[in-house]
């Protein structure tokens, strides 16, 4: 079993920056790889990017150029430093652990960007 822990969010103004961290826990030893979603009123679930167990970052094209992804091996955790905030980045982003066929999704933390 492996846990998902995400923390970081809250309030932010339009332009601002903020940085999550996620943390996987438990049967953790061959991870195949971490990732943030997130998901906007209304909307659909969306990829943000991944940080796979070799190292390898995927971003989502809407992301890059304000959002990077950087991942820990050694500590199970990823991050997601999010910078020049828009008020359309508002959302409850997620992470993911990938273990085989099988994902494992923390509750999420809610970033609002709004002045």
């Amino acid at each position: 079993q492996v846990q998902v822990v995400e923390s970081g969010g809250g309030l932010v103004q339009p332009g601002g920056s903020l940085r999550l961290s996620c943390s996987a826990s438990g049967s953790v030893s061959r991870l195949n790889g971490m990732a943030w979603h997130r998901q906007a009123p209304g909307k659909q679930r969306e990829l943000v990017g991944m940080v796979t167990y070799g190292g390898r970052v995927i971003t989502a094209d809407f992301a890059k150029g304000r959002f990077i992804i950087s991942g820990d091996n050694a500590k199970n955790t990823i991050y997601l430093q999010m910078s020049t905030l828009k008020p359309e980045d508002t959302a409850v982003y997620y992470c993911n652990a990938i273990l085989g066929t099988s994902t494992y999704w923390g509750q999420g933390t809610q970033v609002t960007v709004s002045s």
